[in-house]
């Protein structure tokens, strides 16, 4: 039933993109940074193609290859500490197995978080065991090679939100809410109060597919910029159903949407149009393919989502829209947008 909802939230989002934004939207006076933080290089998960998911080894790495945002995953271990991980469980990506909700912290850093990676491929499985590059380097099972010699065994485990936020205290960072009440124990008031320790607000966006959890999330944190991920809010809040076209949005930031759900467009040149008019960034996941990047980029999105932030970097050179962060100190002002 859920599913069926969200797909005509988007048929219906859809169709009220053939509505022109209200004239005057071009004058919006917005307080928004993330308006004016574009093109971003979004680094999904560290990069996962070219680096272990959610390891600090690929958001390092995601960093030296110009990425400006980095994206990360977060649950709640047993105890209820932050851990860095896209999966609910460690099985997929680690050499160990079970919900992480019921590991410790020390549990869990004794797990191979780069156990499964191999380059140019990701998580994969039932490959030859030399193209785990990687594998063994977090247990000390295999010495870190000379060229990896800047990096050490804790890079290739999984991270706590704790030492993220300590190794890149100025980094943009997007952070996704994996889960929440009823599934395992809500932890949003323990990522307000981390982000909150940290001095993060304005340069880090936390989001999630659950509705509730973000909701949940701003009870604790209002200072702290979010975006939604369901297309159900997208339609609230960029539609007829949202606010008046061209009337500031006080809750979100930033759409956060892929360019289609089973077959059906989501984001279009329109859609990028409407959200701006109601002062709302565009950012789309997960794209790893140049052409795509490349049309994106040509119809205004702000920031792209990607595996393989390489590829990405050497495309918004070429286009000549690389993001360039402002000096330390300077504040973002209100931006007109036209």
């Amino acid at each position: 039933m859920r599913r069926l909802l969200f797909h005509l939230c988007v048929l219906a989002f859809a169709a009220g993109l053939a509505t022109p934004a209200a004239a005057g939207a071009g004058l919006l006076a917005v307080d928004n940074p993330w308006l004016e933080r574009r093109v971003l290089n979004i680094a999904h998960q560290g990069g996962e193609v070219e680096a272990p998911s959610n390891t600090l080894y690929a958001l390092k790495t995601a960093k030296e290859k110009g990425s400006d945002v980095l994206e990360i995953d977060v649950h709640a271990a047993a105890g209820g500490e932050l851990v860095v991980i896209h999966d609910a469980t460690v099985n997929r990506t680690t050499n160990g197995a079970g919900r992480v909700d019921t590991l410790t912290v020390e549990q869990i850093k004794q797990l191979d978080a780069a156990n499964w990676f191999v380059p140019g491929c990701g998580t994969c499985r039932s490959r030859p065991a030399g193209e785990y590059e990687l594998r063994g380097l977090a247990t000390g099972d295999r010495a870190i090679p000379e060229d990896l010699a800047r990096f050490e065994p804790n890079d290739f485990r999984i991270p706590t939100l704790r030492e993220v936020l300590k190794e890149f205290p100025r980094e943009l960072i997007n952070i996704e809410i994996k889960a929440t009440a009823p599934d395992t124990a809500a932890y949003e008031e323990t990522l307000a109060k981390l982000l909150r320790e940290f001095g993060r607000s304005r340069d880090t966006i936390v989001v999630s597919f659950l509705d509730h959890a973000v909701e949940r999330f701003k009870l604790f944190a209002p200072q702290v910029h979010t975006a939604t991920a369901t297309v159900q809010t997208a339609l609230f809040w960029a539609s007829a159903q949202g606010p008046l076209p061209g009337a500031p949005n006080p809750r979100y930031q930033a759409l956060q949407v892929p360019i289609q759900l089973n077959g059906i467009p989501v984001v279009t040149r329109e859609f990028v149009e409407r959200a701006h008019a109601n002062g709302l960034a565009v950012h789309v996941w997960t794209i790893n393919d140049r052409t795509e990047m490349e049309w994106l980029v040509g119809i205004g999105v702000d920031g792209i989502m990607t595996d393989r932030p390489t590829l990405l970097e050497d495309v918004l050179g070429q286009l000549k829209v690389r993001y360039k962060a402002p000096p330390p100190g300077r504040a973002f002002g209100r931006k007109r947008r036209g």
